[in-house]
C-alpha cells in the first residue's frame, strides 16, 4: 500500500471465516430458547408467563445481534461508519473505538460462559432435564464457550490490520 493509497487493508480469509463463525456459535442456544417458548418439551420446568416468553425471545435476538457485531471487525462498516448513523455517519471508525468494546466483550463472554459451564457441572441444573433433554441443552450451549476467545482473535486481528 502506497502513501497515497487510503484504502483499508482487508481482513485475511481465515479471520473472515472466524468472524462469520461467531454468529453461528450463538445460533443453537437461541434456537433452543425459541423452541422452548414454542412449547417443545426441552425441559421439565415451566417456561413461565407471557413476559417471560418475551424475555426469552428477546434474549435470543439480542444475543444473535451481539454476535453479528463481530462481522463489523472484518467488514467495511467496521472501518467507516454507515452514512445513516447520526453524527458519525461516513466518518472513519477509530481502531480503538471498535477494539476496546470488542476485547472487553471477549473477556466478559469468556468469563461468563466458563463460569456458567463450571456452575452447571456442579449444580442441580440438570435436574430440570431428562437424558435426551440434557444432551440437547448441552449441545446447544457448549459452542458459547468459543464465543469469547474467537471474538478476541478477530478483535486483535482488526487492531493489527488497522494500525498498519
Amino acid at each position: 500500500m502506497t502513501a497515497l493509497d487510503t484504502r483499508p487493508l482487508e481482513a485475511s480469509p481465515e479471520i473472515r471465516r472466524v468472524a462469520h463463525l461467531v454468529p453461528l456459535l450463538t445460533l443453537p442456544s437461541g434456537l433452543w430458547r425459541i423452541a422452548l417458548v414454542a412449547g417443545l418439551p426441552l425441559t421439565n420446568a415451566e417456561v413461565g408467563g407471557f413476559w417471560m416468553r418475551v424475555y426469552i425471545v428477546s434474549l435470543s435476538l439480542v444475543t444473535e445481534g451481539a454476535a453479528l457485531l463481530t462481522l463489523g471487525l472484518v467488514q467495511r462498516w467496521g472501518e467507516v461508519a454507515p452514512r445513516w448513523i447520526p453524527l458519525i455517519g461516513g466518518r472513519r471508525v477509530r481502531p480503538l473505538a471498535a477494539f476496546i468494546p470488542a476485547i472487553v466483550g471477549a473477556a466478559f463472554l469468556t468469563a461468563l460462559w466458563t463460569w456458567v459451564f463450571w456452575g452447571m457441572a456442579g449444580s442441580e441444573f440438570y435436574d430440570y432435564f431428562d437424558g435426551p433433554q440434557a444432551v440437547i441443552v448441552t449441545l446447544a450451549y457448549v459452542p458459547l464457550l468459543a464465543w469469547g476467545p474467537l471474538l478476541a482473535v478477530v478483535a486483535i486481528a482488526y487492531l493489527r490490520r488497522r494500525r498498519t
